[in-house]
């Protein structure tokens, strides 16, 4: 069996729809493609479910500064009138300080986080926000399978031939 196949593509072409499967895959848990595609793809994937799961609780709560606008209740930014040095007046935003918790990745953890980030895209949501994949990966689907065996953790279903050129589809989809 063949350690990388080239499915007749350039490097820098099969690498960025390698990527995209495999974006696609954590983000909707399945996908449609060709039976050499997804083996791939499958390979690629269960590697970074596997490093979810050994790095998925490494991480410490800190406690951190935020400043923030102060909101009025309305929802809108509270503002106060302010001289300047020269003798003008200017609106400035009032601020507030405040300590949340928030994780902080241990190092094995952050470089985890930054192996995921080669193999994934950044993607959008509907709405238009920002996902974190890696942090999908890490509070969605490590926990699922954290105590599953070594492995296994997406599956390849035949869905028959394709019409047009007659390639062989299959749903890899996440178990």
């Amino acid at each position: 069996m063949a350690t990388n196949r080239k499915l007749g593509r350039t490097t820098d072409i099969r690498m960025a729809m390698l990527k995209n499967l495999s974006t696609d895959l954590i983000m909707h848990g399945k996908v449609e493609t060709t039976n050499t595609r997804a083996k791939e793809v499958k390979a690629i994937v269960d590697s970074l479910i596997a490093l979810a799961i050994k790095e998925k609780d490494n991480y410490e709560m800190v406690e951190v500064k935020v400043v923030k606008a102060k909101l009025d209740s309305k929802g809108n930014k509270e503002t106060e009138l302010v001289k300047s040095k020269n003798g003008k007046e200017y609106l400035k935003v009032v601020k507030e300080e405040t300590t949340e918790k928030r994780q902080k990745d241990l190092p094995t953890r952050l470089n985890a986080r930054r192996k995921m980030m080669r193999k994934l895209n950044k993607v959008k949501d509907s709405e238009g926000k920002s996902v974190d994949l890696p942090s999908k990966l890490f509070n969605e689907i490590a926990p699922k399978y954290a105590n599953k065996n070594v492995g296994g953790y997406t599956r390849i279903v035949k869905a028959g031939p394709r019409r047009g050129d007659g390639a062989e589809v299959v749903i890899l989809q996440l178990i």
